[in-house]
């Protein structure tokens, strides 16, 4: 006979690099314009962002769009281009100046929000995994005490990570630095399912 416990190991961590949506967006009368208007402002904003220091393979394209606004359809107002980015920031103390980069390029600018993630999560990882293996381990122990029998050795283990978006807890950064913004610290959740042979 066997028991299968899950253990749970939670770390925080400081992320080290910020993710900035941005981009440019402009309104003209005629589709052509508009689309001419916003791939120019998109080249300001991609050498602004080179002037910044940011390298080209840390901007990726993630919006094209062009289509028509209407005043009361089918009367066309005007037509609407965007094209945004998403800005790799690896040092976290020239974010505010890339964000300003961004708002400089002019009334075609647009900041569409940050996220912030660990550049090697390897070393909070192994943490919280070491923790979840002793939670498991504990849980074990508890139930083979409470039902009179000898826990035995490791005969499964299986692991799974939490991912996808991560809850952050803002951090005294701002008041410390005069930064606009704070990375926080972001926790990281491993669960780890263990099998025992039982007694």
């Amino acid at each position: 006979m066997d028991i299968t416990v899950v253990g749970e190991g939670a770390v925080l961590a400081a992320p080290d690099i910020l993710r900035l949506h941005a981009g440019v967006e402009v309104r003209r009368s005629s589709a052509a314009e508009s689309f001419t208007a916003v791939r120019a402002a998109a080249a300001r904003l991609a050498e602004a962002l080179g002037r910044a220091g940011i390298a080209a393979e840390d901007v990726r394209t993630v919006e094209l769009s062009l289509g028509p606004e209407y005043e009361a359809y089918p009367k066309v107002a005007a037509y609407r281009a965007a094209q945004g980015v998403e800005v790799v920031v690896r040092d976290l103390s020239r974010a505010d100046h890339v964000i300003d980069t961004v708002a400089g390029v002019g009334e075609e600018a647009r900041l569409n929000g940050v996220a912030f993630e660990l550049s090697d999560p390897a070393r909070p990882l192994k943490d919280a995994r070491a923790r979840a293996f002793r939670d498991a381990a504990a849980k074990a122990a508890q139930y083979a005490e409470l039902a009179g029998r000898p826990l035995g050795r490791v005969v499964s283990v299986r692991e799974e990570i939490q991912r996808g978006p991560q809850p952050m807890r803002l951090a005294a950064a701002v008041a410390e630095t005069n930064a606009s913004i704070s990375p926080g610290r972001q926790t990281l959740t491993l669960t780890v399912e263990v099998g025992y042979d039982f007694g």
